[in-house]
């Protein structure tokens, strides 16, 4: 199955990441106009009025963008929301979205019929992000258009299933829009996400070491400081199943080796029980892929790196 129209303006085939804090109106923008889906969570825009602020920002700048390079469009840009019953937020924030008409919606930590219809009432699309088949039958179920496999290595809240898997068992009875997340940091990974049977890459850990990102630079330096073998797999700081930077978790006084279990029904998207330490501001999320990063770049630079890298990948393996 082709994808929806909407995906025809991508230079490159991947979607950066809404990540929590750090994705803001810049990042968003600088992401489209260098081809790829920009994206950001509702809840970023705080208080929730400035939203559509956001919202306005994003389109008329990107309006103005096309105006002035026709053959190169801008790509579409994106808006998360977090329909999990914690949100209090959430009426408000889809009603933004349909006023606006955002083309692409992502939602997280549960899918909801009412939400989607929303969002398909104008037009729009909805991605669902998922870590295993049952709950993607259930987006599916539920009226989601296409879904996001959120993988083993992912940053922040992460599954641990490894892509090969996933990916496979969702292509057996799924053909619709398939996204593949986690440790993807190079044009190389983008191109196996394809290959694999997903149609685009979703990008997260790598543009917090960006110029626009909203990351402090000791945030940024720590992406670039580390790899691999520095990423924490813990529930204690939400009560889900994250990806967080151990150098963070140690500067906050814990041992990141024997860290507690968090009980998953108080998840908190302020930390988790037992904890004083705050996901995201304190405890800082990334991914396996920060290994890739060795500099802070703007994103322009960094999605240029992905499609020289994704280029010459195709080449090696077409010839």
């Amino acid at each position: 199955m082709a994808l929806p129209p909407i995906f025809d303006k991508l230079r490159l085939p991947a979607v950066g990441a809404p990540q929590f804090i750090v994705a803001n109106p810049e990042l968003v923008i600088e992401q489209c106009k260098a081809g790829i889906v920009g994206a950001f969570p509702a809840l970023n825009a705080r208080p929730k009025e400035r939203l559509e602020d956001w919202l306005l920002r994003i389109r008329d700048e990107l309006a103005a963008y096309d105006e002035a390079h026709p053959d190169a469009p801008a790509a579409p840009f994106a808006v998360n929301q977090i329909v999990h019953k914690t949100n209090e937020r959430l009426d408000h924030d889809v009603e933004m979205c349909v006023k606006h008409k955002v083309p692409i919606v992502i939602t997280s930590l549960g899918a909801r019929p009412e939400v989607n219809e929303a969002i398909h009432s104008y037009g729009g699309i909805v991605l669902h992000d998922i870590i295993n088949v049952t709950f993607a039958k259930k987006a599916l179920e539920k009226g989601a258009d296409g879904l996001i496999a959120v993988c083993a290595g992912a940053g922040g809240h992460a599954g641990g299933l490894s892509p090969f898997a996933l990916v496979q068992e969702i292509r057996e009875f799924f053909d619709g829009p398939l996204l593949l997340s986690g440790a993807i940091a190079n044009g190389r990974a983008i191109l196996a996400a394809q290959a694999m049977g997903a149609d685009l890459a979703y990008i997260g850990s790598a543009f917090i070491a960006t110029k626009e990102a909203n990351a402090t630079e000791a945030y940024k330096q720590m992406i670039v400081d580390s790899s691999a073998g520095d990423i924490i797999y813990t529930n204690l700081f939400t009560g889900v199943l994250g990806n967080y930077l151990k150098g963070s978790i140690v500067k906050a006084g814990l041992d990141p080796d024997n860290l507690p279990v968090s009980d998953p029904s108080k998840m908190s998207f302020a930390g988790g029980e037992g904890s004083k330490a705050k996901a995201w501001k304190d405890i800082w999320g990334a991914g396996q892929g920060v290994g890739a990063v060795h500099e802070v770049v703007t994103t322009a630079e960094l999605v240029a790196r992905f499609k020289r890298e994704y280029d010459e990948a195709k080449r090696a393996l077409c010839g």
